[in-house]
């Protein structure tokens, strides 16, 4: 449970926008729409989402008290962090890069948020330094600009997700996730030097959180950890009850839980109105 917090006290400690960059694990309808409702299908995916609802970012705008007007959002299902705009789908760095050309100056109370990673892996088994070196280049760029707040996510454990956890390829991505995320600490270390005291960057250990998911199931309110909801477009009866919606994407269930992580990580330093109460 989070906590409900105090009024805004000071403007400028406050978060008045979100930018959103990554992949399907933040799409609210990006490739939806490219595809013209063809990916993901829905029914049994919601309005676009790789879930059975809404996704993260969007419980994390409504406990920071955002409109959908002040929640812009870039990430595309599939996007890698760098590989280049594969089936036509931006990259992370294309997203950043896309972003720049619009915004030449950017907005210093805004929120910016990346997360990516999970395709480099799943798809081609990118060299970790590689992945983590884009998404640095991706926080530098926004940083440049003059974005001063910036919260990072890491990997989850991703040998050991439905797709994957009775695969021959498991324990490689696991040992590719832990490089990953043991990089990304370093990374952003060297960049909070590197970019200066003003600059605050946070990071989301959504690695952590799936971990503790998985070996303590009822404390989050699941009975199933192990095993996809949606089955060859048949679904569970419960999906709340389950973390994951597919073989690779959490249930709305879990995406609500990503937030409250999110907003507890963010609260240490900000203020924000009182939470509604689907964030409490």
């Amino acid at each position: 449970m989070v906590a409900p917090t105090t009024s805004i006290t000071n403007c400028h400690t406050s978060i008045n926008e979100l930018y959103v960059f990554g992949d399907s694990l933040s799409d609210i309808g990006n490739v939806f729409n490219a595809t013209e409702g063809f990916h993901p299908s829905s029914p049994p995916y919601f309005q676009g989402r790789f879930s059975n609802g809404l996704v993260w970012v969007e419980y994390l705008a409504s406990g920071l008290a955002l409109t959908p007007k002040q929640n812009t959002n870039f990430a595309y299902g599939g996007a890698t962090t760098g590989s280049g705009n594969i089936n036509r789908i931006p990259d992370l760095l294309t997203q950043v890069d896309g972003f720049i050309k619009i915004h030449q100056q950017v907005d210093r109370n805004a929120l910016y948020i990346l997360w990516a990673g999970a395709n480099d892996y799943l798809h081609s088994m990118s060299n970790p330094s590689v992945s983590i070196s884009n998404i640095s280049q991706a926080i530098q760029s926004l940083a440049k600009v003059g974005a001063k707040k910036i919260l990072v996510a890491n990997l989850p454990d991703l040998g050991n997700i439905p797709a994957t956890r009775n695969s021959p390829y498991s324990s490689i991505l696991s040992s590719a996730t832990i490089a990953h995320n043991l990089s990304l600490v370093k990374s952003l270390d060297i960049l909070k030097q590197k970019l200066g005291h003003d600059s605050q960057m946070i990071m989301l250990d959504v690695h952590s959180l799936y971990k503790e998911a998985i070996a303590n199931p009822t404390k989050f309110g699941f009975i199933n950890v192990t095993e996809a909801c949606l089955n060859k477009l048949a679904t569970c009866g419960n999906p709340d009850k389950f973390l994951f919606w597919d073989g690779i994407h959490p249930t709305t269930a879990a995406h609500q839980i990503l937030a409250k992580a999110a907003l507890k990580e963010l609260k240490t330093t900000y203020s924000f109105p009182p939470l509604p109460e689907l964030l409490q």
